[in-house]
């Protein structure tokens, strides 16, 4: 059994007896599939997959390129011609993060699958505990770690509630209760959590398979939440290796294209809600909501064209 005791809203692992049975241990499996979905994600990615390559425990790297016109990952394609542990999928258009992570998902052979931004930088020890806390606990369904900015910052992102419309109402006006963001320092040990970063989750490929997936209507952002949401509804938890802290250049993608991306965020954001806040069977309250994430949108526009500029 797993006992758990609150701390910061989510609950902390302390004791697990048994294994996780979705998750062989046999030194002789392939133990991890890494899917990483390029997008002209620019020098980045590089680094990524050498780090990738360098480690020592048994893994392959599948790496899904939505159309890229950087030339980089064909210059990693020549690069690792010889190392069979990588392979290269290239789509004719960018198809989206979930669309494409699913592509990668049906080709891969590992027990555990690990979802990996392009920009964001581990290695085998980082690996090897992720993968513990997976076959450690029995109704492990995902598994996230702390992403962090170069100086070593945590990004708030790493655990997260759910976006329901009742607490971005106690956020956005400092109200007493609940809000969606999770105050205070991330404790490094595992806990239970509502969401992980999308930027690193690592899931059992049988659970992966059981939730179908990402949702492929989700095209840029939020499909990390929707993939936590549906691990938790079909019974299985979402824990956050707080001791596993790893290097994300956040925002590789999004700095070239600021509103592309924020178009399909916000459109994301409208899909969430409408799939899993009960306040969206309010009417009234959807009309609210529509027209408050789309004004959003547009006031954020002028200034992410100065920023590119």
């Amino acid at each position: 059994m797993v006992q758990h005791v609150d701390v910061l809203s989510p609950r902390r692992v302390t004791h697990t007896s048994d294994v996780n049975t979705a998750f062989p241990r046999s030194p002789f499996a392939l133990l991890l599939s890494v899917i990483v979905v390029s997008a002209d994600s620019g020098p980045s990615l590089r680094e990524c997959i050498r780090r990738l390559l360098a480690c020592d425990i048994s893994l392959e790297v599948l790496l899904v390129d939505n159309a890229s016109t950087d030339g980089v990952p064909q210059a990693i394609d020549r690069a690792y011609a010889t190392d069979t542990r990588l392979k290269l999928m290239y789509n004719r258009s960018n198809l989206g993060f979930g669309p494409a992570v699913n592509q990668g998902a049906a080709a891969a052979r590992g027990h555990a699958l690990l979802v990996l931004n392009p920009d964001c930088l581990v290695d085998a020890a980082d690996l090897q505990r992720l993968l513990d806390v997976l076959a450690e606990n029995p109704r492990a369904g995902l598994v996230g770690a702390v992403v962090c900015d170069e100086e070593g910052h945590a990004d708030p992102a790493s655990l997260r509630r759910d976006p329901l419309f009742r607490r971005a109402v106690n956020t956005m006006f400092k109200r007493g209760g609940e809000g969606i963001n999770i105050q205070g320092e991330i404790p490094a040990e595992v806990i239970e959590a509502e969401a992980v970063s999308g930027a690193l989750m690592m899931l059992p490929r049988t659970v992966y398979q059981r939730v179908g997936g990402f949702d492929e209507e989700y095209f840029l952002h939020c499909e990390d939440l929707d993939l936590c949401r549906r691990v938790r509804d079909m019974g299985y938890k979402v824990l956050l290796a707080g001791d596993v802290r790893v290097v994300h250049a956040k925002g590789t993608s999004s700095r070239h294209r600021p509103v592309f991306v924020s178009r399909y965020k916000h459109k994301g954001m409208w899909r969430w809600f409408r799939r899993h806040d009960p306040a969206a069977r309010n009417p009234l309250l959807s009309v609210v909501v529509w027209v408050g994430i789309w004004s959003h949108f547009l006031l954020k526009i002028p200034g992410q064209l100065l920023r590119r500029r």
